[in-house]
């Protein structure tokens, strides 16, 4: 501001303006504040995943952590945590949702006495934003620090890393930055992943997922008090990543565990800077008993109101209505029209690698002719009849061509050398094995016919009931696939994703073809008159 000589003019506006608490509520400064920081920050946010979340959000997860916490009789401290805290607005607000549950004066001291603040961020402009807004608030036993969550903090790396380590914490928030790429300090994140990444370590394009995991590891044990995660996440880190892939890892050792309560769909355009629909997931490492196994996933979409104007992309808005709505909804936890509960297995899925014979339109096994690709002998040929059953072989022996077929009786080198010996004159008075050896050192080619096959990829879903595996994959593979199987393999896991938008699809008919060239004739005529106006001008 000082080098664009603009320092001069803005603190002459902010004098002259009325900022008061008088004239503008705190929420009111809030939107003020927020609408700054989306101006500045938008460009900014399109390289660094950062979205500034908005309060109504953060107070919708704060309701959903329940955080344990009386402003009046409290006399125990608590501690909140953000592994990439921005400039602090949740754990801010967070903390602010505590006091306005205080009756007394006391209360409010009470509460800003018990409960701590710690965080961290990577960007040297936020920390400077939260540090200060910690400062102006009297947070003077907040624990901000600055450098990169994701990583450990060592001397034989020169970043900072995480300032937070080996640390717990009772309740953990965040919205950590969506589809980063981080394989600039890929080498770093890797000194983890036996420990803290043990469970996978989601692509260098997208490291939302380690977020979590950098929180889950400073969950405190059940005999410590345990602890309770809301984080926001884009659609990605529910079903990115294929069975055995490490998002699906990752999200196989949550579920596994039993640590994921809850999954609340957000409305879209709830953003400054993007419009993308996103998930509040909430995870509580000491589940209720009517929880245990079980996951309940809170449909909100509709749970919102259009802003009377938008900010950038933020058009929508909760009220207190809909956070109510949305708290009670987890506090009934069951199922109806807008939440479905789920046994952590429903997510589950094997992954089969499926060979089946190819057919034509009259059912017939379809074959094609190819290259043999790897080496010619008994053990490569014998491998091929296994797969395909007998097939037709052309072997090219230098400039000599026999045709075989091959059905698995006589070993291959046999056939190649009885079939040689009557094309080759100086071959003819020789014996069998000499022509074998003579054969070895010879130049050799060959193409083959046989059955044609496909390999491909079948997505089970997991059974929890079926006492025979090998049979319900047996009878699901029959019902899916038309054609003869080879063979199929499972692979070493199960998968795991979570579909939301899939579990509360409900079909709508389309409109009939009379309607549609209707509306389309109707465009088509606004679109003439337009035309006509413009050219009139």
């Amino acid at each position: 501001m000082v080098k664009e000589k603009r320092l001069s003019s803005i603190i002459q506006l902010v004098a002259e303006e009325d900022f008061s608490p008088k004239r503008l509520s705190n929420i009111e400064m809030g939107y003020v504040y927020e609408n700054l920081l989306q101006k500045f920050s938008q460009d900014d946010a399109k390289d660094t995943g950062e979205h500034f979340t908005p309060r109504e959000i953060i107070r919708v997860m704060v309701d959903l952590m329940e955080i344990d916490f009386d402003p009046e009789t409290s006399t125990e401290a608590i501690s909140l945590y953000d592994p990439a805290c921005g400039t602090g607005g949740m754990l801010s607000v967070a903390k602010e949702h505590l006091i306005d549950k205080a009756k007394t004066t006391e209360g409010v001291e009470n509460t800003g006495e018990l409960v701590l603040l710690n965080g961290q961020e990577l960007l040297s402009q936020n920390y400077a934003l939260c540090k200060a807004d910690m400062l102006i608030k009297g947070e003077i036993r907040s624990n901000i620090t600055h450098g990169n969550s994701l990583i450990p903090d060592i001397e034989s790396i020169e970043d900072d890393g995480d300032q937070h380590y080996r640390q717990e914490f009772d309740y953990m928030i965040s919205n950590p930055p969506f589809g980063v790429d981080w394989s600039p300090y890929k080498a770093h994140v890797e000194k983890l992943k036996n420990s803290r990444y043990s469970a996978g370590i989601s692509p260098s394009n997208d490291g939302a997922l380690l977020f979590l995991l950098t929180m889950i590891e400073k969950m405190k044990s059940v005999e410590k008090g345990s602890s309770k995660i809301a984080v926001l996440f884009n659609g990605s880190s529910l079903s990115n990543g294929d069975a055995t892939s490490s998002e699906s890892e990752i999200r196989r050792y949550i579920l596994e565990n039993d640590m994921l309560d809850s999954i609340v769909m957000i409305p879209n355009q709830m953003f400054y800077n993007t419009g993308i629909y996103t998930y509040v997931w909430l995870l509580n490492n000491n589940k209720p008993k009517h929880k245990k196994e079980h996951v309940l996933i809170i449909n909100a979409r509709e749970q919102c109101e259009k802003e009377p104007k938008s900010f950038g992309n933020k058009r929508n808005r909760l009220t207190d209505t809909h956070r109510t709505w949305i708290h009670d909804q987890f506090e009934a936890w069951e199922d109806n029209g807008s939440c479905k509960k789920f046994h952590y297995s429903d997510f589950a899925f094997h992954k089969i690698k499926v060979t089946f014979w190819q057919e034509d339109e009259n059912g017939k096994q379809m074959w094609v002719e190819e290259k043999f690709t790897t080496q010619l002998n008994n053990s490569n040929v014998k491998k091929a009849f296994d797969l395909y059953g007998d097939f037709t072989l052309q072997v090219s022996v230098n400039d000599v061509v026999i045709s075989l077929t091959y059905d698995g009786e006589i070993a291959f080198e046999t056939l190649v050398a009885n079939a040689i010996k009557s094309k080759v004159i100086e071959l003819k008075n020789e014996k069998l094995n000499d022509i074998k050896k003579w054969l070895k050192s010879q130049k050799k080619s060959a193409t083959y016919k046989h059955r044609d096959y496909i390999v491909d990829n079948e997505y089970i879903p997991f059974d929890r009931n079926t006492l025979d595996k090998e049979s319900y994959i047996n009878e699901f593979l029959a019902r899916e696939i038309d054609f003869q199987i080879i063979e199929w393999q499972e692979f070493d896991q199960l998968g795991y994703e979570i579909l939301p938008n899939k579990y509360f699809y409900k079909y709508q008919e389309p409109e009939n073809s009379e309607m549609l060239i209707g509306q389309f004739w109707q465009l088509e005529e606004e679109a003439t008159e337009l035309l006509k106006e413009i050219r009139e001008l």
